[in-house]
C-alpha cells in the first residue's frame, strides 16, 4: 500500500522560507515521477512540480519555477520540496503525491496524478 507522509507546514511571513518533508512507503521511487501539489481553499488543485525516475528531470509549474525546489532521497525514501521566497498566494495545504511517469515525460508535465498524502498547511502572512 503506497504511503505518502506530509509533514514542516506552518505559518511563514513572505519572503520567507520552508522546507516541506514526505516520507513514502509501500512503493519503489523508480516505479513512479514523484512530485508535489497544493490546492488552497476554494480554488482548484494546482501542479508544483515533480522529478521523473526514467529521465531524472525535474519538472516545475511556472509560478513557482526559480522559487521552489524538489529533491529526493531514495535511500531514505523521502521527498523534499525547499520553498524559498515565499508570497501570500502560496498559502495553500501542499501535498505529495505520486504521478505516472511514463506520461510525465511524455507530456513533460506532472498531470497524471496517481496517489497522494493528507497534506500539511502552509500560510505566508503578508
Amino acid at each position: 500500500e503506497v504511503q505518502l507522509v506530509e509533514s514542516g507546514g506552518g505559518l511563514v511571513q513572505a519572503g520567507g522560507s520552508l522546507r516541506l518533508s514526505c516520507a513514502a512507503s509501500g512503493f519503489t521511487f523508480d516505479d513512479y515521477a514523484i512530485g508535489w501539489f497544493r490546492q488552497a481553499p476554494g480554488k482548484e488543485r494546482e501542479g508544483i512540480g515533480c522529478i521523473s525516475s526514467i529521465d531524472g528531470r525535474e519538472y516545475y509549474a511556472d509560478s513557482v519555477k526559480g522559487r521552489f525546489t524538489i529533491s529526493s532521497d531514495n535511500a531514505k525514501n523521502a521527498v523534499y520540496l525547499q520553498m524559498n521566497s515565499l508570497k501570500p498566494e502560496d498559502t495553500a495545504v501542499y501535498y505529495c503525491a505520486t504521478y505516472v511517469d511514463e506520461i510525465v515525460v511524455h507530456t513533460g508535465s506532472c498531470d497524471a496524478l496517481d496517489e497522494y498524502g493528507q497534506g500539511t498547511s502552509v500560510t505566508v502572512s503578508s
